[in-house]
Parts: structure tokens; C-alpha cells; sequence
């Protein structure tokens, strides 16, 4: 059931810690949980009600906005004040917009890694609650779930990412950050700067930034990212951060842990060289 995993989350800060158990819920029945997360909202009140911005959220937070009649406010990167005014991109992430919330509940879907997970040292209150089959639930049923093959590693769920810009001059050289990424091992994704997402060298599902996906790996190689504000608000909080770049001045070194100035063609062969030297040893 639901209580299995209401211990880790109860280390986290929270008051209370709800886990609901729905009449006719099974994997896949987003419908259920909607219907069920909208009751209990309004049954307690709450005046905030946060979701992740991952697809499953997007999926569950407009059917319970819905349900309550309320706004939503989606892909939420910082937040201010009591009175929840809120930063989302706009425009296909070519501006931000800084929303005030009225009225209750609030509720907002956040961009994961965007806010550090602090754990707090007090034990909240954790309780399972039972809610009864909603009327206007069913219509569809659920077959199955598939993996896709070959996806892959999302790069805001990796330990390792690199990341390029425009520095690497064409598309077509993106094989060379690739086989740096490969060397790196399975937990490692690739990355780029908006920059190169705009010229239409990379996915959007790439975009490293503040309209883009924030990052919190391990380590972090910016190969060829001159270090434009938009591209640090997604990456300065990675762990380590090793930079390549021809230009000394290059903003990205104030960030760094490691720095190389130098070119990134004769840089990244080498270090992915070196790497698998030190794995067969």
C-alpha cells in the first residue's frame, strides 16, 4: 500500500505526511487520483497544493486545477514570499514571467532540482487515508505499460552530464561530446545551452538553463559554454563543475571547480582518453 513509502518523505520537513488510498485506483488510473487528491483538498483546505513538473504531473495537476475550478501555474522555477508570486518560462522559454497567486487553493507544478532537498531533523505525522470511488471516473482502460528502447538518460536525472555551446561550431562535431559522455560510463547524458537548442543543433529535452531543465549532478563538463546567466541558474548548484573554453574571461570559469582553457576539440578526445586508460587499470 501507500504507507510503504511515507517514512522517507517524512524526513523532509513536513508537518504531515497524507498518503490516500482510493477505491479503484491501479496503475495508470489518473483519473482516480485526481478525483481522490481533489477531495482531500477540499475536505482539509489546504491553501498550496504543489506538484512535480515531471510527465506524470503534468498529467494529474490540470485534471485536480480542474476539479477544484482553480488556475494552475506550471513549470514554476523560483517562488517569493508568502503571497506565492511565482517565475515560469513563457513564449516556448524565451521569456519568464513573474505570476502573483489570488485566492485558495494555490496551486503550481515546479520544475524538478530547481529547489535542494533539505532534510529536517524532526519526525512528521504520517496517516493513510481511504477514499471512496468518484463518480465520473472510468471511460478508458489500461493495457499495459512499455519501455521505450534506447531512451535516453533524461539529463536532469543524470550524475553526469555533459554539456556543450555554440564553441563547437557545428552539429555535426556533437559525436565528440558523445563519445566523452560514453567514456563517463551509463549514468552519464548529454547537455547544451540554449544557444545551441535555438540554432537547432540539439533537442529542447537537452536545454541546460533557466528555460530549460535545471541540473543537479555530481559532475558537471561544460565543453565550449561561455557561461551566460540563463545557462548557470540551471547548473551552478551540480557538484562539480569541470570547464572547457578558449576564452580565459569566459564567465563559466567563475563557477567552476576546474577549468581548462584550451580547445575543446583536442580537450575532449583526451580526457575521454584518459578516462577509459584509468577504467582498465
Amino acid at each position: 500500500g501507500v504507507g510503504g513509502v511515507l517514512g522517507p518523505l517524512a524526513a523532509l520537513g513536513a508537518d504531515r505526511v497524507t498518503g490516500i488510498e482510493a477505491a479503484g485506483w491501479e496503475p495508470g488510473r489518473v483519473d482516480v487520483s485526481a478525483a481522490a487528491l481533489a477531495g482531500h483538498v477540499r475536505s482539509r483546505g489546504h491553501a498550496v497544493v504543489v506538484f512535480a513538473a515531471t510527465g506524470p504531473g503534468r498529467d494529474l495537476a490540470p485534471r485536480v486545477a480542474a476539479k477544484l475550478a482553480r488556475p494552475l501555474l506550471t513549470d514554476v522555477t523560483e517562488v517569493e514570499g508568502s503571497g506565492i508570486v511565482a517565475t515560469r518560462p513563457v513564449f516556448a522559454g524565451k521569456a519568464l514571467a513573474r505570476v502573483r497567486a489570488t485566492g485558495v487553493p494555490v496551486l503550481l507544478s515546479i520544475r524538478p532540482n530547481v529547489f535542494a532537498v533539505a532534510e529536517s531533523p524532526r519526525e512528521a505525522v504520517a496517516e493513510v487515508v481511504s477514499a471512496e470511488a468518484a463518480e465520473g471516473c472510468g471511460g478508458y482502460l489500461v493495457k499495459g505499460f512499455e519501455a521505450s528502447e534506447g531512451a535516453a538518460l533524461d539529463v536532469s536525472e543524470a550524475e553526469i552530464v555533459v554539456s556543450g555551446g555554440r564553441g563547437m561550431k557545428d552539429p555535426s562535431n556533437w559525436p565528440i561530446l558523445a563519445d566523452l559522455r560514453d567514456a563517463l560510463g551509463e549514468t552519464a547524458a548529454l547537455g547544451a545551452s540554449r544557444a545551441v537548442v535555438d540554432a537547432g543543433w540539439r533537442p529542447h529535452a537537452e536545454q541546460v538553463g533557466q528555460t530549460g531543465k535545471t541540473v543537479t549532478p555530481k559532475l558537471y563538463f561544460a565543453m565550449a559554454i561561455s557561461g551566460a546567466i540563463q545557462h548557470l541558474a540551471g547548473m551552478r548548484t551540480a557538484g562539480v563543475i569541470v570547464a572547457v573554453n578558449r576564452d580565459a574571461d569566459a564567465p563559466i570559469f567563475g563557477v567552476a571547480d576546474y577549468g581548462i582553457v584550451g580547445d575543446v576539440f583536442e580537450v575532449a578526445p583526451r580526457l575521454a582518453e584518459v578516462i577509459r586508460e584509468l577504467q582498465d587499470e
